[in-house]
């Protein structure tokens, strides 16, 4: 297999030091160890790092990280930026991003969502420049914010759907991270063959044990210590989680805590509800990179997978957290039909409660207390769930080998393309 160029495009991307997940860096990685060149390009996270910290010049600075060539562009984005500036700083990056794509030397295009306009510049590579593109969807979109009714203007949600139907249709190959993802790519008109599923991947060798253990204060060491580690947005339904801790309060259960650890954009406002309301069995937490995350889970008894009751999410979403959760060992807790929740199920891992009950989250958690050997033999079954299933380098293995077939495709392209310039050249000689 020849050595190709990619350039991939990920607006959120990040190296293990930041606190939001590493998807495209492993799967950067990855492509590096096969022989192949990855450009990054990407803009400045809350949260996230990307292993540059020289000035910015025009906008703009690159420099490698761990053999991967980082372009970041000087827009910062924040899950807690309002609608209209998180818009600003996706258009805004799609444009640079064409500005990369028609300058730039490479074999391959390579983006990945959200937002969705990552689209853009590889419907440009596509048809301007006869590159083969690759289209990864992490949730669909406008699917899911028309559900949530998150955006609810018509000729937004329009423009929308153009752009994801332009964009899987651009695509030689597409990625989708559920089940429900793939099938909602096929439901656009996308040939089945054209679309393989990937998931989120478990990071086995970071959860392996090796880290420092540690808990917050106020968490006694014969606690029930049961962690939340993600966004804290709207998508999550988080009162869930204090609608419960205020259910165990009412049970007189001090010994369970549980604990939210990440950012986003309704933190405030829980934290609020949870002083306001005495819930001192819940805690909040700063983020923090994946080491000291690693430390965390190594002390943690369960991992919640909360996400709030959209039907949308059942078997469209592939959450971080939970590989997170299973690559530690740890049962976990889903409060949602799905595809995870029958996960767990099958393979006796966790707890799969129904949403928008908190009298069945308290019960899970009661349960979990009350027999810490049976919860070690969860949490026993949910990593050899992760080591079977959900190794993220056997996954990128696969994923690279997607992106490695591409080459007659393109070939194929640039052929059509140059042949319609040199026919526009003809007719415009005569």
């Amino acid at each position: 297999m020849d050595s190709m160029k990619i350039l991939y495009f990920h607006q959120h991307f990040s190296t293990p030091k930041g606190s939001v997940g590493i998807r495209s860096y492993e799967m950067a990685r990855r492509l590096v160890a096969r022989g192949h060149q990855v450009t990054m390009v990407c803009g400045s996270y809350g949260g996230g790092e990307t292993g540059l910290d020289t000035p910015f010049v025009d906008g703009s600075r690159r420099g490698m990280a761990n053999g991967i060539e980082i372009v970041e562009f000087n827009l910062a984005y924040s899950n807690s930026d309002g609608l209209i500036k998180r818009t600003g700083a996706f258009l805004k990056f799609a444009m640079r991003s064409v500005g990369l794509v028609m300058t730039e030397r490479y074999d391959v295009v390579f983006a990945t969502t959200t937002p969705l306009t990552a689209g853009i510049p590889g419907i440009v590579a596509r048809w301007l420049r006869g590159k083969p593109f690759v289209f990864e969807v992490r949730d669909l979109w406008p699917e899911l914010p028309r559900a949530m009714g998150v955006i609810r203007n018509r000729l937004l949600l329009g423009l929308m759907s153009v752009l994801e139907w332009a964009s899987y249709r651009s695509a030689h190959r597409l990625i989708g991270l559920s089940p429900g993802i793939v099938e909602g790519i096929v439901r656009r008109g996308v040939s089945r063959e054209r679309v393989d599923l990937i998931p989120n991947g478990c990071d086995l060798g970071i959860f392996a044990g090796e880290a420092t253990p540690w808990r917050p204060e106020h968490v006694r060491a014969d606690d029930l210590l049961a962690v939340f580690a993600g966004t804290h947005g709207m998508a999550n339904g988080l009162d869930a989680l204090l609608d419960g801790a205020a259910e165990l309060k009412r049970r007189r259960r001090e010994d369970i805590k549980l604990l939210l650890i990440g950012q986003g954009k309704l933190k405030s406002a829980l934290q609020a509800r949870a002083t306001r309301e005495g819930l001192d069995n819940v805690l909040f937490h700063d983020p923090v990179n994946k080491a000291r995350l690693a430390g965390l889970m190594a002390s943690t008894d369960v991992g919640l997978q909360i996400l709030d009751n959209v039907p949308a999410f059942y078997y469209g979403t592939s959450p971080n957290k939970f590989f997170d959760y299973i690559a530690a060992g740890l049962p976990v807790l889903n409060n949602y039909p799905g595809w995870l929740a029958e996960l767990i199920k099958e393979h006796n891992c966790g707890f799969a409660v129904p949403p928008d009950s908190p009298a069945a989250l308290a019960d899970a958690l009661e349960r979990a207390a009350s027999d810490r050997l049976a919860l070690k033999a969860m949490g026993a079954r949910a990593r050899a769930l992760a080591e079977k299933s959900f190794d993220r380098a056997q996954l990128a293995d696969k994923w690279v080998d997607w992106l490695e077939r591409l080459q007659p495709a393109a070939a194929h392209d640039a052929d059509a393309i140059a042949t319609r310039r040199g026919s526009r050249s003809e007719l415009k000689k005569r």
